[in-house]
């Protein structure tokens, strides 16, 4: 698939307080995400969603984030957010989404759950991204057991070597690895973005991440680390038109 030298944006999820979103603004994130399933650790109300997208500036994108809610509920809570992208994670179908996403049209992710270890080489995901090709780009996690967002990160080499959409590289991006995640991710789709929420969160107690209490400083060693892939991009890109 042809290259081009772009800009990898960046969605930073699971927010749940005012000085979190402010902390993603200020080191430069695309997109905030908002989780509106209840079991979540990380959810929010859908009045709490709204509240806190309403600190987000021009040309950042609030996003809501649903799994498996009915269409007539994911409507009522998307009119509270205006501007809202949504986020389908669960086992939608693509009229589920298209539903959703409808009255008003709103751009839509929609989840790919990759299986973990070798099994990630037996997901179509070229199909896949047929199947719903109404969506804005196709996100994808690792499946684990549960939803809304596993935390571990599956085996990225073993995807398809070129699938015509725009992806979203989720599930257990860090500042340490997130720059190898899209020099190996980026040339198999058309644009790459990234969407990340434990390996920003802060530590707690017992080393592990608080989940929904994210950390400013990781937040910004990730928003380095993509841009670091970006640059290897753009300089890789040079050399090879140097070369012919």
């Amino acid at each position: 698939m042809p290259q081009t030298a772009t800009r990898t944006r960046i969605k930073i999820c699971g927010l749940t307080r005012e000085e979190d979103v402010d902390a993603a603004v200020a080191a430069g994130a695309d997109a905030i995400g908002f989780v509106m399933y209840a079991p979540s650790p990380r959810a929010v109300s859908p009045e709490r969603a709204a509240q806190l997208a309403k600190r987000l500036p021009p040309f950042v994108s609030p996003v809501l984030l649903f799994v498996n809610e009915v269409t007539a509920t994911v409507q009522a809570i998307s009119a509270l957010v205006p501007g809202c992208v949504l986020q389908f994670h669960g086992d939608e179908s693509p009229a589920d989404c298209m539903a959703g996403a409808a009255s008003p049209s709103r751009p839509y992710l929609r989840a790919a759950r990759i299986p973990l270890g070798e099994g990630a080489a037996q997901f179509d995901l070229v199909k896949y991204a047929l199947e719903h090709s109404h969506a804005q780009a196709i996100l994808l996690d690792a499946h684990v057991e549960g939803y809304g967002g596993s935390g571990k990160a599956f085996n990225w080499s073993l995807l398809p070597p070129s699938v015509s959409s725009h992806l979203v590289l989720s599930g257990g991006l860090t500042p340490a690895n997130v720059t190898d995640g899209i020099l190996q991710v980026r040339p198999r789709c058309k644009t790459l973005a990234v969407d990340v929420s434990s390996g920003v969160e802060a530590d707690g107690p017992d080393g592990k991440p608080v989940k929904g209490i994210k950390d400013a400083e990781k937040i910004q060693r990730f928003v380095a680390a993509v841009r670091a892939a970006d640059a290897q991009l753009a300089k890789n890109l040079h050399d090879l038109l140097s070369a012919t």
